[in-house]
């Protein structure tokens, strides 16, 4: 008898218990499920939850893959085992030594990800008696990836069982969510652990355990540098490529700009939002290199270092753009008009800059500005939709005149 028959039988044998939910979510992790609409639709696509949550996740792997080479890469140039010179396509950068020390620290992350949140998942759909949703397939790589490296796998833990149930679970589960997920479990991590969210030693791998050593190295990302108006070791390509610290997945824009147009390809991500938030990164890096060119603040300020970081590298530095493309876009918390959408992202876009430059203890903003654009997607798309109701009644009223 093959497994095919075998899963059958056993699907069977479950049907109408309370493990059903639990056996229907494995046996269908690899086969199509049985339940398709045959009629009374609308439009006939072969695209499900679970195939659009793949496609995501096939778009954040080579940031993944990347970030374990770069968290190897960062260990060594700090403890100065390796140099620089060599440059992104130097052979230091892509050694296995590198990938080696990447996948022993990062693999943890997305194993307990996965297995602390798909368990909760998996529990409340046996207790509500409904299937297991698979919005939690794109959370559980999102969160290793904008986590720093060292992050305690306990906390992790932790932060992942309250940002499934507090931001999904009570609200009805995947689709219900005001929140996205991923940012609501950074965010617990931010308050209630903040040392590790803000301080210099955690990006680095390494850099916490050798804090106040003789042979102490720093985690300090380009942001926490200029935030406390200290100069940038870094050049341009450095940050664009990703060779520099910072949580694992967020570093390499070039791979953030080509898992974008993928998504674009593949029509799961809005590029409205995508170009808006970036828009409105640069309007608003540009209001504070003007503010700082009319010398209207003092090179002295705490805050004169991010407002004089030019408003195109703003788009470099930092997780503005992995948010723009895997956050932002989240189909769910996101506005679903197209005027919306527009207003949705630009607001994330100026809000982060704004955050990232007046708070210097967390120079990053991108996070706070999502969730907080996340409440008000509801209100943007409620008036844009009151405004174009609005319209048709005046054209109706004017051919009615």
């Amino acid at each position: 008898m093959s497994l095919k028959s075998n899963l059958h039988n056993l699907k069977e044998k479950y049907k109408g218990t309370k493990m059903a939910p639990a056996f229907n979510a494995l046996h269908t992790f690899l086969y199509l499920p049985n339940e398709i609409t045959h009629s009374g639709t609308h439009i006939k696509a072969a695209d499900d939850l679970k195939r659009t949550m793949n496609t995501v996740i096939m778009a954040m792997v080579p940031c993944l893959i990347f970030g374990m080479f770069n968290a190897g890469y960062q260990h060594h140039l700090a403890l100065g085992t390796i140099e620089s010179a060599q440059g992104f396509l130097g052979a230091s950068f892509w050694t296995w030594d590198n990938l080696v020390i990447g996948m022993w620290k990062v693999l943890p992350l997305v194993v307990v990800s996965y297995g602390v949140g798909l368990a909760i998942e998996f529990l409340f759909a046996v207790i509500k008696g409904h299937e297991v949703e698979e919005g939690y397939l794109v959370t559980g790589m999102l969160v290793p990836l904008i986590v720093p490296i060292d992050l305690p796998l306990w906390m992790l833990a932790v932060a992942v069982a309250f940002g499934v149930v507090i931001g999904k679970e009570v609200f009805g589960g995947t689709g219900m969510n005001i929140l996205n997920p991923a940012l609501t479990i950074r965010a617990f991590l931010f308050f209630a652990y903040p040392t590790w969210m803000s301080g210099d030693k955690v990006w680095v791998h390494g850099a916490v355990e050798r804090a106040g050593t003789a042979d102490a190295i720093s985690g300090e990302t380009i942001l926490g540098s200029y935030a406390q108006n200290n100069s940038v070791i870094y050049d341009y390509w450095d940050m664009f490529w990703g060779i520099i610290p910072g949580s694992v997945g967020e570093t390499s824009k070039l791979l953030i700009i080509l898992g974008a147009l993928f998504l674009i390809f593949t029509k799961i991500g809005s590029w409205r939002i995508i170009v808006s938030t970036l828009i409105g990164a640069l309007a608003m890096g540009l209001i504070f290199n003007g503010v700082v060119d009319a010398g209207w603040i003092s090179s002295s300020s705490k805050f004169f270092g991010l407002m004089s970081v030019p408003f195109w590298q703003h788009l470099i530095i930092g997780s503005i753009l992995f948010g723009a493309v895997f956050m932002a876009t989240d189909p769910v918390t996101a506005a679903q008009t197209n005027k919306g959408k527009w207003i949705y992202g630009f607001l994330i876009g100026f809000i982060s800059i704004m955050i990232r430059v007046f708070n210097p203890a967390y120079p990053e903003g991108v996070f706070l500005a999502i969730l907080l654009m996340n409440v008000f997607a509801p209100t943007i798309d409620h008036y844009v939709v009151q405004g174009n109701v609005k319209k048709r009644m005046k054209r109706l009223n004017v051919k009615t005149a």
